[in-house]
């Protein structure tokens, strides 16, 4: 997984790396003999057959290179250190670099799409596309209408007359806007092929726990106050500074009762089953009752519980809390849950706290690009119906899909190779790996969006009804069998026009995007190490998902479940905790340390995704040598590629929120964290001990 921005809460048994009806008839064109070609081609590494979308014959970014910087001093710098010393962060942005120009380029595509669709078009899904984006993009008419569209849902909050009637709000917050002190998911049952309702800690206003405990984040916790009180200011709240006070230090607790991000990739202690009067007698201060039937899951016979001492202790503090404390909490999110869809002011307000404060952003985005991120979160398969008809080929997903069978073959030989495993793990381990579904570029069974109301007058309501339309479609998911055909789970958001990549562990299942497989990440007229180094490399990392820290105690259908011997259990532990040592000593910001525990499964993906682009790019030459391009071997292409593909530049805020709360190591660290665990890294660059990052072989993980 490779996605900055996702709550660790969400990303339970899932990981990911970071958009059809006139594309049907396209998709489903090529044949056997294009696709013989194709492979004819890409098995071909003695020449590219045209120069890269950057102009290179490498697919490299050879501009971007640092040749005085030593491979083993700093191989980040080297690969990219000539863009990194003079790209420039836009104002509206907290980071720029490789990811974020594919993701701007997405928008601009996907605005280009509706510019040309019309509110006439015959397909109901296009006229909602286009009518949701006026909408959001009609400023005069929301200036106009100013904190109106909100003043319903405040009202409801003032209106709650007991604690019974405020635990069916929270749950009723799922279908609308506002805020839950628990958090609500529908996924797939880790020991049943069927959907389960989640029930786990909730998201809180600022982005981890550790924002409202760490004595380095004094600022952003007084920034927050502030903005509570701005916001409920703005909407005449009484007393609103001191009601922010109550509101924040009630939040304040429900972040000391929240587990860590490194107790959240535990997928053995997030998984506890047990019925409704189980969880009555288990947090017996809440009225779950009206909570779920606020959820509309009234009746519900079962459930997961995530953070389990995290709900009880949850439940305890809404318990000892006012209700008049509450209700200004609730007031205070689902006035900022709702400030993008309301006038200038409430936009500002909110754009002021959470980019500028935050993350270092001085400028606002443009609005069509917030338009256009919108239309993912409401119409997100309808739009990607059409990104996949005009901007992904058969030709691509034909191209890809042969490189997804290069790296599972790559990794079943790792597997076999592997002399630490004994042949009962072994023997799971490769059928788990045969068994893992693969999709690339779109799904094979898109989401319907009928009934779906969008008005161009009233983003306010379109967002409402989409949030209600959403949840009513994951809700009555809940007891039925798990749907192979779907980008589940269904409350991610996984499109093709998402620029990232997936591993759901629950389901067995790694899923790419038709939008990250563009140029350069994946590029046809590439010479082959490079698309190796980059995508491949990707594609190794989702595979091995399956296989890390947490991913591995999932077996071939999905189900949580202890496969492993005791030996081998103990010896890839142990191989394991030598990668997140190393990590731990990886300074990000002067005094700002990484969590080599919180971090761990995506680094043990990042080693292994790797390790098998180089396996199969060598497989892949046939026992001919490796031609050099643009001055570079075929290996040193590889790891280039791999380093160039975390080319990245980020704010200082912005980097510490990500050591707080992300399960991704910075880019810098993963250009740099795989390598110097890789033998043929040293050879290939001729890194010696003395280098800033040798590692001594016996020091060296071997996962893999």
């Amino acid at each position: 997984m490779d996605w900055n921005s996702a709550d660790a809460a969400t990303q339970r048994s899932i990981h990911r790396t970071a958009a059809q009806r006139p594309g049907q008839a396209r998709i489903a064109q090529g044949g056997v003999a294009a696709l013989t070609c194709l492979l004819l081609l890409f098995l071909a590494p003695t020449a590219a057959v045209s120069k890269s979308k950057l102009g290179t014959s490498s697919g490299l970014n050879l501009a971007a290179i640092d040749r005085s910087i030593k491979p083993g001093e700093d191989f980040f710098g080297y690969a990219v250190g000539s863009w990194y010393a003079h790209a420039p962060i836009p104002s509206d942005r907290s980071e720029t670099g490789l990811d974020v120009e594919q993701s701007e380029k997405v928008h601009e595509e996907i605005r280009s799409l509706i510019a040309g669709s019309g509110r006439t078009a015959r397909d109901p899904d296009q006229a909602r596309i286009t009518s949701l984006y006026e909408s959001y993009m009609d400023e005069k008419r929301l200036e106009t209408l100013d904190d109106r569209p909100m003043q319903a849902d405040l009202a409801r909050i003032a209106a709650v007359p007991d604690r019974s009637a405020f635990a069916f709000l929270l749950g009723a917050s799922h279908s609308g806007f506002g805020a839950d002190a628990f958090s609500l998911l529908i996924q797939p049952d880790a020991h049943r092929p069927v959907n389960a309702l989640v029930l786990g800690q909730g998201w809180l206003g600022l982005p981890d726990r550790d924002y409202y405990l760490s004595p380095n984040l004094a600022a952003q916790r007084t920034a927050y106050l502030a903005y509570a009180a701005r916001l409920l200011r703005m909407v005449g709240f009484a007393n609103p500074d001191e009601a922010a006070k109550a509101a924040i230090a009630f939040e304040t607790r429900l972040a000391q009762a929240s587990w860590s991000q490194t107790e959240q990739r535990d997928v053995e202690k997030t998984y506890n089953p047990m019925s409704v009067a189980e969880l009555h007698a288990y947090a017996p201060e809440f009225d779950w009752d009206s909570y779920l039937k606020g959820a509309g899951a009234p009746g519900l016979p079962r459930l997961v519980l995530a953070e389990k001492t995290a709900v009880r202790d949850i439940a305890r503090i809404i318990a000892e809390t006012p209700l008049d404390t509450l209700k200004a909490w609730e007031t205070f999110r689902t006035i900022d849950h709702a400030s993008p869809y309301l006038s200038r002011r409430f936009v500002q307000a909110r754009f002021e706290f959470r980019n500028r404060d935050l993350f270092g952003e001085s400028t606002m985005a443009p609005r069509w690009r917030l338009a256009a991120a919108q239309l993912d979160d409401c119409l997100g398969d309808a739009v990607g119906r059409e990104y996949v008809a005009h901007y992904f080929p058969p030709a691509s997903k034909a191209r890809v899909e042969a490189m997804v069978r290069e790296l599972k073959r790559a990794m079943s030989a790792r597997i076999a190779s592997a002399r630490w495993m004994t042949a009962s793990t072994r023997h799971a381990a490769l059928d788990k790996l045969s068994r893992m579904k693969v999709f690339v570029g779109y799904p094979d069974k898109w989401r319907s969006y009928s009934g779906l109301q969008i008005d161009s007058t009233d983003l306010y309501g379109n967002v409402r009804r989409s949030n209600a339309l959403d949840w009513t479609y994951q809700i009555a998911m809940v007891g039925k069998p798990v749907d192979p055909k779907q980008w589940g789970p269904f409350w991610w958001g996984i499109h093709p026009q998402t620029v990232d990549a997936f591993n759901i562990a629950s389901e067995n299942k790694i899923i790419f995007p038709a939008a990250l497989l563009q140029p350069p990440q994946f590029d046809p007229a590439a010479d082959p190490a490079a698309n190796y180094g980059m995508i491949g490399g990707i594609i190794g990392h989702e595979i091995s998902h399956g296989f890390d820290d947490q991913g591995r105690k999932f077996d071939a259908s999905g189900a949580l479940r202890d496969w492993w011997s005791p030996t081998d259990a103990a010896h890839y532990r142990a191989e394991a905790e030598k990668l997140a040592r190393q990590v731990d000593t990886y300074e990000t910001l002067p005094g700002v340390h990484l969590n080599g525990h919180q971090t761990l499964g995506e680094n043990i993906a990042d080693l292994a995704g790797l390790l098998l682009a180089l396996d199969a790019y060598h497989a892949s030459l046939h026992g001919r040598p490796s031609p050099v391009v643009d001055g570079f071997t075929g290996d040193q292409r590889v790891f280039l590629a791999w380093a160039q593909k975390w080319r990245r530049k980020i704010r200082d805020d912005a980097l510490r929120a990500k050591a707080a709360a992300d399960q991704h190591s910075p880019a810098r660290f993963r250009a740099i964290g795989p390598v110097r665990n890789i033998d043929a890294w040293y050879r290939t660059f001729g890194v010696k001990p003395g280098a800033r990052y040798y590692l001594p072989p016996h020091d060296r993980a071997r996962i893999w």
